[in-house]
């Protein structure tokens, strides 16, 4: 069964984001998912929340200076205090906000030439970030990057984000599966929902190459929602995904997943 969140950072941004809660449950959405919270009080976005009945299924732990450049800290070394502080602020606002996920983005690598030593780093700070997110019951998601749009992040590619993971050994750290990034870096979707069955728990949808309404482009999705219940993925299919314009007026391939009619 399809079920879509509106992803409130790159939808409706034709009005502050505080305002696009509604927009999304006027659509018809009854979840959402969005980047970083951090500029507003739990309480606020709470409260929208549960005035417009929706569910919120992911958020980003903070991610350090984006109009810097930086993507994160998960990998880098050097900055695993930066790791845990963002963690730990992404755990606060994730248990009061009633969301299960957060996605703990693992940074901009690609000038560090001891990829061995950003490997170990990783697995050090996910193993910490593993065990205090599950003191609260809440997962970890990782997500590999595409190198075109984020060249330099240190995982592009599903099968080593997965390496990782398993050596990790934590049963509460998944992959993100974005069909955007992995179908750029690799491709063959149908085959690999159905082989990385289980190991991922969130899923995020848009078109490729550009990255609008999945209802263009080079995959067809209603082949991979097809894939995505064939092997009973029961979680929420994230729509990050740039609007070709107004976001309601590009909503039609939607309604049929839409529960609010």
């Amino acid at each position: 069964m399809v079920k879509l969140a509106a992803n409130l950072t790159m939808m409706f941004t034709e009005v502050p984001f505080l305002d696009r809660f509604v927009k999304a449950a006027e659509a018809g959405f009854s979840a959402v998912e969005f980047l970083f919270p951090y500029a507003y009080p739990e309480k606020t976005i709470k409260d929208l929340l549960d005035k417009h009945d929706l569910k919120l299924a992911l958020i980003n732990a903070p991610a350090g200076d984006w109009d810097g450049g930086e993507r994160g800290f998960g990998a880098c070394p050097g900055k695993e205090t930066a790791f845990r502080e963002s963690v730990e602020q992404a755990l606060r606002y994730a248990k009061a906000l009633e969301c299960p996920r957060i996605h703990v983005m693992s940074g901009v690598t690609g000038e560090i030439k001891d990829r061995k030593a950003c490997e170990a780093v990783w697995l050090s700070n996910l193993a910490w970030a593993a065990d205090e997110a599950k003191k609260v019951n809440i997962s970890i998601s990782i997500e590999p990057l595409n190198s075109r749009d984020m060249p330099g992040y240190f995982l592009s590619h599903q099968d080593e984000a997965l390496d990782l993971i398993d050596r990790l050994g934590k049963d509460n750290v998944q992959l993100q599966f974005d069909t955007y990034h992995a179908q750029i870096m690799d491709g063959d979707i149908t085959r690999r929902i159905e082989r990385l069955k289980g190991k991922y728990g969130h899923v995020q949808i848009a078109s490729v190459p550009e990255r609008h309404e999945p209802d263009e482009g080079e995959l067809n999705y209603d082949a991979v929602f097809a894939a995505l219940d064939s092997v009973g993925f029961a979680g929420y299919l994230g729509c990050e995904y740039n609007p070709r314009g107004l976001t309601e007026s590009g909503l039609d391939w939607a309604k049929p997943y839409l529960t609010r009619k």
